[in-house]
């Protein structure tokens, strides 16, 4: 029996809101720095992850209940060659295409960028393959590899022993890796091996913090599939309200300080660290969770639809992928000294991108379309 999981314009309007949130912050115009961490100290990264893994928790925990947990694992196997196969193709533009027109217009911003692989370009191709090299803007979809491969067995066991010990064992990872744990690691298979790559050019996010979001939304995602979040029980108003208050906090806080919470001070800006997900900035994204499943459950509530941002959402693996390459693109042609730039020149890139964005979710949509029909 084949499992038909319905869409939900919701979900798929969040996640396009994401993707147009990161577009026009990595897009590197004089917009990006009022784009980034627009609600606080949260990016569109964290609502990225969690709603991607919501997503794989609904949609792989119903393959499991309907076609038993190998079908799961062989379709959870399916999706990581998918998003590798991406992120290989986004990584050989980069090596190729990309890097040729950085070096062309000789422009630093991308010459930094990949840095590393100019000077052992060899290397870099192995190690970019190998997941091992990640270079700025192209290590989120390693992680999603990562976590994507763990996902079988996470889902497994929470449906067959519950996911206590799941949590016990994530929420100690995450705890360690504020604390070092990765570079240790690295740094431990780096003596047995002789690894050349250094770890910072492995890539900015700690995968052992950013475990315990994808964990959560595989959790919530199960539920979901078991029925347990629609009969769930309406958030007790004092939290509901504690969560306003604290995005509120959150949000006057970033506008009134900037983007660096606690400027010169780097041990207490650990506590809102995006790449260690430190404490702070786990709070602030939790209090937005809270507003948006109660604002998201009430039965009173209208919500707006906006098809472009649904379109954009349904299509989120090619749109990531677009986003990518534009704004390397952008990078490698252009550069990022938007100063130097005129306005009217920088609303061009940002709408042009967009438009872009739009036209190929609507294409990858239609792609599908004509995949479902031929299977039929």
């Amino acid at each position: 029996m084949n499992t038909v999981i319905q869409r939900r314009w919701q979900l798929d309007a969040l996640r396009g809101l994401m993707l147009v949130m990161m577009f026009s912050t990595h897009l590197p115009t004089r917009f990006s720095i009022g784009f980034g961490q627009t609600l606080g100290y949260v990016s569109a990264a964290e609502g990225f992850v969690m709603l991607s893994a919501f997503m794989a928790g609904m949609i792989y925990t119903s393959k499991a209940l309907h076609d038993g947990v190998d079908a799961m694992r062989r379709a959870f196997f399916r999706r990581t060659l998918t998003v590798y196969a991406c992120h290989v193709t986004c990584l050989l533009l980069l090596f190729t295409l990309i890097a040729a027109l950085g070096l062309k217009f000789d422009q630093p911003g991308l010459k930094n960028l990949i840095g590393y692989y100019l000077e052992n370009p060899l290397t870099g191709l192995l190690g970019g393959m190998l997941l091992i090299y990640n270079p700025p803007l192209l290590d989120i979809l390693p992680l999603y590899v990562m976590l994507l491969l763990i996902s079988p067995w996470i889902l497994a066991h929470g449906m067959r022993h519950g996911w206590r010990g799941i949590f016990i064992v994530s929420i100690a990872l995450w705890l360690a890796a504020q604390f070092g744990l990765s570079s240790f690691l690295y740094s431990m298979l780096v003596a047995v091996t002789g690894l050349p790559v250094p770890f910072r050019e492995t890539g900015s996010f700690e995968t052992f913090a950013w475990q315990l979001l994808w964990v959560f939304g595989l959790w919530l995602g199960s539920l979901d599939a078991d029925g347990v979040l629609q009969r769930r029980k309406a958030f007790a108003p004092r939290l509901v309200w504690t969560a306003v208050a604290l995005a509120l906090m959150f949000f006057v806080w970033r506008h009134a300080v900037g983007q660096i919470p606690f400027p010169g001070n780097e041990t207490l800006n650990l506590w809102l660290d995006k790449w260690h997900l430190g404490p702070l900035r786990l709070l602030n994204f939790m209090a937005l969770l809270v507003i948006v499943m109660h604002i998201g459950s009430a039965k009173r509530v209208d919500l707006p639809r906006f098809k472009f941002l649904e379109t954009m959402g349904a299509a989120s693996l090619p749109v990531f992928c677009a986003h990518l390459i534009l704004v390397l693109l952008t990078l490698a042609i252009i550069g990022d000294a938007f100063d130097e730039r005129f306005d009217w020149m920088d609303e061009i890139l940002l709408s042009g991108g967009l438009v872009l964005l739009y036209l190929s979710a609507a294409a990858s949509s239609r792609f599908r379309s004509r995949q479902r029909v031929s299977r039929r």
